[in-house]
Protein backbone atom coordinates (compact mmCIF):
# COMPACT_ATOMS: atom_id res chain seq x y z
CA UNK A 1 0.00 0.00 0.00
CA UNK A 2 2.78 2.64 0.69
CA UNK A 3 4.59 1.69 -2.47
CA UNK A 4 1.54 2.27 -3.85
CA UNK A 5 1.00 5.49 -2.64
CA UNK A 6 4.66 6.47 -2.78
CA UNK A 7 4.54 5.55 -6.61
CA UNK A 8 1.50 7.86 -7.18
CA UNK A 9 3.16 10.85 -5.44
CA UNK A 10 6.04 10.54 -7.31
CA UNK A 11 4.02 9.93 -11.08
CA UNK A 12 1.64 13.01 -10.02
CA UNK A 13 5.04 15.26 -9.05
CA UNK A 14 6.54 14.56 -12.22
CA UNK A 15 3.57 14.95 -14.07
CA UNK A 16 3.77 18.61 -12.36
CA UNK A 17 6.81 19.25 -13.53
CA UNK A 18 6.62 18.80 -16.58
CA UNK A 19 3.83 21.12 -16.86
CA UNK A 20 6.12 23.86 -15.43
CA UNK A 21 8.37 23.03 -17.71
CA UNK A 22 6.18 22.86 -20.50
CA UNK A 23 5.14 26.54 -19.68
CA UNK A 24 8.73 27.05 -19.10
CA UNK A 25 9.85 25.85 -22.84
CA UNK A 26 7.02 28.46 -24.04
CA UNK A 27 8.08 31.49 -22.75
CA UNK A 28 8.67 33.85 -25.25
CA UNK A 29 6.26 32.38 -27.44
CA UNK A 30 4.83 35.93 -28.71
CA UNK A 31 1.95 35.85 -31.19
CA UNK A 32 -0.95 38.92 -32.28
CA UNK A 33 -4.70 38.45 -31.33
CA UNK A 34 -6.28 38.35 -34.35
CA UNK A 35 -8.49 39.69 -36.89
CA UNK A 36 -11.28 40.05 -34.14
CA UNK A 37 -10.99 40.46 -30.47
CA UNK A 38 -10.65 37.98 -28.02
CA UNK A 39 -12.39 37.28 -24.43
CA UNK A 40 -9.30 36.64 -21.96
CA UNK A 41 -11.21 34.30 -19.44
CA UNK A 42 -10.05 33.19 -15.56
CA UNK A 43 -9.77 29.06 -16.83
CA UNK A 44 -9.27 27.53 -19.91
CA UNK A 45 -13.52 27.46 -20.71
CA UNK A 46 -15.89 29.60 -21.89
CA UNK A 47 -17.38 28.46 -18.45
CA UNK A 48 -14.92 30.25 -16.95
CA UNK A 49 -14.76 34.32 -15.78
CA UNK A 50 -14.58 36.79 -18.49
CA UNK A 51 -11.91 38.77 -17.45
CA UNK A 52 -11.37 41.00 -20.16
CA UNK A 53 -11.74 42.02 -24.14
CA UNK A 54 -8.18 41.70 -26.22
CA UNK A 55 -8.99 44.31 -28.66
CA UNK A 56 -7.32 42.65 -32.86
CA UNK A 57 -3.76 43.64 -32.81
CA UNK A 58 -3.21 43.21 -29.34
CA UNK A 59 0.57 41.72 -28.49
CA UNK A 60 0.33 38.68 -26.12
CA UNK A 61 3.36 35.79 -24.53
CA UNK A 62 2.09 32.39 -24.53
CA UNK A 63 2.94 30.96 -21.56
CA UNK A 64 1.40 27.53 -21.21
CA UNK A 65 -0.56 25.57 -23.89
CA UNK A 66 -3.70 23.09 -22.85
CA UNK A 67 -5.05 21.59 -25.57
CA UNK A 68 -7.33 24.34 -27.74
CA UNK A 69 -6.48 26.93 -24.96
CA UNK A 70 -3.38 29.32 -24.38
CA UNK A 71 -2.60 31.04 -21.06
CA UNK A 72 -1.08 34.33 -22.18
CA UNK A 73 0.60 37.19 -20.47
CA UNK A 74 0.01 41.00 -21.38
CA UNK A 75 1.91 43.86 -21.51
CA UNK A 76 0.85 44.94 -18.09
CA UNK A 77 2.28 41.18 -16.50
CA UNK A 78 -1.33 40.16 -15.96
CA UNK A 79 -2.67 36.57 -16.98
CA UNK A 80 -5.65 35.05 -18.23
CA UNK A 81 -6.63 32.35 -20.77
CA UNK A 82 -7.91 32.51 -24.44
CA UNK A 83 -8.58 30.06 -27.27
CA UNK A 84 -5.80 29.32 -29.36
CA UNK A 85 -7.42 29.66 -32.71
CA UNK A 86 -7.96 33.82 -31.86
CA UNK A 87 -4.29 34.63 -31.94
CA UNK A 88 -2.12 35.02 -34.87
CA UNK A 89 1.80 34.45 -35.53
CA UNK A 90 1.98 38.01 -36.75
CA UNK A 91 3.93 40.14 -34.54
CA UNK A 92 3.65 43.69 -32.83
CA UNK A 93 5.17 45.30 -29.93
CA UNK A 94 3.43 47.80 -27.50
CA UNK A 95 5.75 50.82 -26.52
CA UNK A 96 6.65 50.81 -22.90
CA UNK A 97 9.08 53.76 -22.14
CA UNK A 98 7.37 57.26 -21.74
CA UNK A 99 9.04 58.05 -25.52
CA UNK A 100 10.77 56.21 -27.91
CA UNK A 101 12.60 57.06 -30.77
CA UNK A 102 12.29 55.44 -33.83
CA UNK A 103 15.72 55.64 -36.17
CA UNK A 104 16.62 55.04 -39.12
CA UNK A 105 18.99 52.25 -38.72
CA UNK A 106 20.18 50.55 -35.44
CA UNK A 107 22.36 53.11 -34.04
CA UNK A 108 21.94 56.00 -31.24
CA UNK A 109 23.21 58.10 -34.06
CA UNK A 110 20.94 57.69 -36.67
CA UNK A 111 17.76 60.01 -37.21
CA UNK A 112 15.15 59.97 -35.86
CA UNK A 113 11.81 59.32 -38.04
CA UNK A 114 9.07 58.71 -35.37
CA UNK A 115 8.78 59.49 -31.54
CA UNK A 116 5.70 57.08 -30.25
CA UNK A 117 4.53 57.63 -26.78
CA UNK A 118 3.61 54.96 -24.40
CA UNK A 119 1.39 52.10 -25.26
CA UNK A 120 1.34 53.21 -28.76
CA UNK A 121 1.71 49.23 -30.94
CA UNK A 122 3.91 49.19 -33.74
CA UNK A 123 4.65 46.28 -35.90
CA UNK A 124 7.23 43.79 -35.73
CA UNK A 125 8.98 44.10 -39.41
CA UNK A 126 11.51 41.68 -38.49
CA UNK A 127 11.18 38.70 -35.37
CA UNK A 128 14.90 38.59 -34.95
CA UNK A 129 15.57 40.72 -32.00
CA UNK A 130 18.85 42.08 -30.44
CA UNK A 131 19.46 45.58 -29.05
CA UNK A 132 17.57 47.08 -31.71
CA UNK A 133 13.63 45.94 -33.57
CA UNK A 134 12.98 46.99 -36.71
CA UNK A 135 9.28 48.43 -36.67
CA UNK A 136 6.49 49.89 -38.54
CA UNK A 137 3.76 52.21 -37.38
CA UNK A 138 0.49 52.19 -39.02
CA UNK A 139 0.70 55.09 -40.61
CA UNK A 140 3.69 53.42 -42.71
CA UNK A 141 6.78 55.13 -40.76
CA UNK A 142 9.34 52.19 -40.66
CA UNK A 143 12.73 51.82 -38.52
CA UNK A 144 14.35 50.92 -35.53
CA UNK A 145 13.61 50.93 -31.66
CA UNK A 146 15.82 49.88 -28.80
CA UNK A 147 14.41 46.63 -27.90
CA UNK A 148 14.56 47.40 -24.36
CA UNK A 149 11.61 50.46 -25.25
CA UNK A 150 9.06 47.76 -26.41
CA UNK A 151 7.25 44.78 -25.01
CA UNK A 152 6.48 41.77 -26.94
CA UNK A 153 10.29 40.50 -28.05
CA UNK A 154 12.30 38.80 -26.21
CA UNK A 155 15.35 41.01 -25.97
CA UNK A 156 19.02 40.51 -26.54
CA UNK A 157 22.02 42.49 -26.63
CA UNK A 158 25.24 41.16 -29.35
Amino acid sequence: MRIRLAHRLFAASLAACLVLASGVAAAFDFKTVGAHPVVLYDAPSPKGGKLFIAPSGMPVEVVLSYGDWVKVRDASGDMAWTEAKGLSPKRNVIVRASSAKVRASADDNAPVVLIADKNVLLELVDPEAGAWVRVRHRDGIAGYVKAADVWGVNATTP
